[in-house]
């Protein structure tokens, strides 16, 4: 007795169909935030409101309205994507409101399809946040964030400062002032005191090398030679400033290093 020929269909649906409608609502007082540099899309239920999908600008004015009107609206869980920096003062004023904000990784979300403008955007945001499908990113506490933004701080100055001297190497070199040939560090003390100087106007090798300092291994001489240039005004005049941005640099440093270490000392032993 032959087996009856099952349908290829019946076979690869395994019998029953799963009904994706049946997903359970994790979060059902859940929005949407598309958060934008000019503009924030909100979306949340409609059941909850006749125009569920909403405009809100950038202003703070503006963000404290969006809380307010979540909050009326019976919001308690809101979802965004972490974009640029901008979500950050949208992130804060809802956290101040009492909301629960799911942060959101962006490229969790980019690659959905079937999202044409940014108030489908929002809508989607809602729907994953409401099935609970939305992972949160990991928010330090606010004494992390501020000494993350100042250690930052600390070392754009840094790299600033070594931006600064390497493009004042690259105009001596230019002027065939071979200083960094004899000095290790243009940026010391007799580096910085002998480009001083020739800001001021000393042309004379000699007078400049003896601002050198006695540590310094090159002799007067080898310093000397290395200070015959041309002396072109527009490269004088990009050194100088240069040089004024590398002083700017070192007034700010010591107070963004004081700060840093008020802040990690607030922190605990941990961290010190």
């Amino acid at each position: 007795m032959s087996k009856k020929n099952v349908p290829a269909e019946q076979k690869q649906s395994g019998g029953k169909k799963v009904d994706w409608r049946a997903l359970e609502v994790m979060h059902p007082d859940a929005a949407g935030i598309d958060v934008g540099g000019s503009e924030h899309w909100v979306a949340i239920s409609p059941e909850r409101d006749p125009e569920p999908v909403r405009r809100f600008g950038c202003f703070t004015a503006d963000l404290h309205e969006m809380a307010r009107w979540l909050l009326e609206k019976g919001v308690r869980s809101v979802a965004m994507q972490s974009t640029g920096v901008y979500w950050m003062p949208v992130f804060e004023i809802l956290e101040e409101h009492g909301l629960n904000v799911i942060l959101v990784n962006a490229r969790d979300t980019k690659n959905m399809p079937g999202r044409k403008s940014d108030i489908q955007e929002c809508q989607w945001l809602l729907k994953l946040h409401a099935f609970g499908l939305m992972n949160n990113s990991f928010q330090p506490t606010d004494k992390i964030r501020t000494a993350r933004t100042l250690w930052r701080q600390r070392g754009n100055l840094v790299a600033e400062a070594s931006s600064t001297i390497q493009r004042m190497q690259k105009t001596l070199i230019e002027m065939n002032i071979q200083l960094s040939s004899v000095l290790s560090d243009l940026s010391g003390v007799s580096g910085m005191a002998i480009v001083g100087a020739i800001l001021k106007g000393e042309r004379d090798p000699w007078k400049l090398a003896a601002l050198a300092d006695r540590g310094v291994k090159a002799t007067a001489r080898e310093i000397a030679l290395s200070l015959e240039g041309n002396w072109r005004k527009e490269l004088l005049l990009v050194l100088g400033q240069e040089e004024t941005f590398t002083g700017s640099i070192r007034r700010r440093s010591p107070t963004a290093t004081a700060s840093c270490a008020n802040i990690w000392s607030r922190l605990g032993p941990r961290w010190t």
